[in-house]
């Protein structure tokens, strides 16, 4: 969890009156609701409404998001070109299923129009990386803009909008998580502080900045998921009435480009770049431009290895990967459980002169094994497991 955040008006102890008027002794109060995490005993956030946020005046279901897995007939690698994906639907509902597994979903989304209504996972986090465009993140918590290469991570049961600057053609990958979102516990003292060491710190993450009250006792319509089921909710006043708040749950920025990456003498293993962990579940690594090897016979890309308990899948945000021909920036790799995968052909000897990498991308290593999509497979190129032979 990110460090401690407050904003806005709070009272001087949890859970006592916090009345809108000081010496007030009506019924003029401020509404608390706590935000917590493993029922009450892991991170919590504590928020006062305006109005009661418990206030539903209509409920209907509102479909589903469905997730159709791809039956393989074999075991393979697969190269999923998703850069083309068309424009379609807003930052919800445009979302187009990659891959899946019990515990994480990864979606592509490419809008084509403005968020229309608010949205609130209930039962998964998410972090939605943001290829390319600039905008901000409406919450409850107040403001989080958010700019190109962010990693946008949203604690579930957060209700959101997602805006994006009026002249951006925004381009997102939405990481769904049903473990809860943390960092590696190697990079932490035992007080919680990021070690020197490494590869940020925390100044390199943003939370909400200023809230942005709304207390008009409007209807508001939210869409909520649960699963792949799609709820509408008809609340009795906007939920974004927030006066003040404090706690350690709330959505955050993390840019890649902040990554500072660990090198040395020779080749490091794919854990240094490790920048999120939802434990049991799968890890977040980010490959970030850095210098290369400096051993004189260092051989600059990855050795091949067999993925042991354990499937990879590579998102490839900008430059050019040194281990990988033929791929394309918007491209997902996905090297599974079972299967050597290492250096293209001709990458090893080109690697000898080289002292930097240009390359940008996002890795998501899952500890079950990750099955494509129905419409991951649409754009499937059929001849990547046969890209390795000279």
């Amino acid at each position: 969890m990110p460090r401690y955040l407050r904003l806005g008006s709070l009272p001087a102890k949890r859970h006592i009156a916090h009345r809108t008027s000081p010496g007030f002794k009506g019924e003029g109060l401020y509404y608390e609701e706590v935000i917590s995490t493993a029922g009450f005993s892991r991170a919590y956030s504590i928020a006062y409404h305006a109005l009661p946020p418990t206030r539903v005046k209509a409920i209907e279901a509102a479909g589903t998001m469905d997730v159709k897995l791809a039956d393989m007939a074999a075991l393979r690698h697969v190269h999923i070109k998703s850069g083309q994906l068309p424009t379609a639907g807003d930052p919800i509902t445009g979302r187009v299923p990659m891959f899946a597994n019990a515990d994480v979903t990864l979606w592509r989304c490419r809008p084509a129009k403005a968020q229309a209504v608010l949205y609130r996972n209930a039962r998964s986090e998410e972090i939605v990386f943001v290829h390319r465009g600039s905008g901000t993140l409406h919450t409850h918590f107040g403001v989080l803009p958010f700019r190109a290469c962010d990693y946008v991570v949203i604690p579930r049961c957060t209700t959101y909008r997602l805006d994006f600057d009026a002249d951006e053609s925004p381009d997102l990958l939405v990481i769904e998580s049903v473990p809860t979102i943390g960092f590696p516990d190697r990079y932490l003292t035992p007080e919680g502080q990021f070690k020197l060491g490494a590869p940020y710190s925390e100044r390199d993450f943003h939370g909400p900045r200023e809230l942005s009250t709304v207390t008009a006792a409007t209807d508001t319509p939210v869409l909520i998921k649960d699963g792949p089921k799609l709820a509408r909710y008809v609340l009795a006043s906007h939920p974004f009435d927030v006066v003040g708040w404090d706690g350690f749950v709330y959505p955050f920025t993390f840019n890649a480009d902040d990554f500072e990456p660990i090198t040395g003498k020779i080749h490091q293993p794919p854990p240094i770049h490790q920048t999120f962990e939802a434990h049991g579940g799968f890890v977040v690594c980010t490959f970030a431009p850095r210098q290369l090897d400096y051993h004189p016979e260092a051989v600059k890309v990855p050795y091949a290895h067999s993925n042991v308990e354990s499937d990879e899948v590579l998102y490839y945000v900008r430059g050019q990967f040194g281990s990988r021909r033929g791929v394309e920036l918007g491209s997902f790799t996905l090297h599974p459980h079972g299967i050597p995968h290492g250096p293209h052909p001709g990458t090893i000897q080109a690697s000898f002169a080289a002292t930097k990498t240009d390359e940008l991308a996002v890795m998501i290593d899952t500890f079950r094994p990750l099955h494509p999509t129905v419409d991951a497979l649409a754009m499937d190129d059929p001849n990547y497991p046969f890209s390795w032979l000279d």
